[in-house]
């Protein structure tokens, strides 16, 4: 019989797997928000009501954004770090790590 297993570099799952549904709840919810502002804009509504919605579209994604970090660090990353005690590489750590702060720096932008 095959072993099926997967080795120590094998990306398995994502952190986020287990909220998934509660996460594209919310992005379905951001997107009917982005909507609702192209319809405002469509009717002319008012500037600053606009932005307000803008507003508050921003801090949700940052919300979904800052989740999907925690979540990363939380599985990826720690998963990484395993890998390395266990295989004495610092490199997957390194890799993860590097990767989140990219992202990181992407989200500052």
């Amino acid at each position: 019989m095959e072993n099926t297993a997967p080795t120590l570099d094998e990306h398995v799952g994502h952190g986020y797997t287990a909220n998934k549904e509660a996460l594209l709840k919310r992005l379905s919810r951001i997107e009917g928000q982005v909507r609702g502002v192209n319809k405002m804009v469509s009717e002319d509504k008012y500037c600053i009501d606009i932005l307000t919605q803008i507003s508050a579209i921003n801090a949700a994604l940052h919300k979904v954004s800052l989740g999907l970090v925690e979540e990363h660090i939380s599985h990826c990353v720690v998963n990484a770090a395993e890998q390395s005690i266990q295989t004495g590489d610092k490199s997957y750590v390194d890799e993860k790590v590097t990767e989140v702060t990219t992202a990181i720096g992407r989200l500052l932008r």
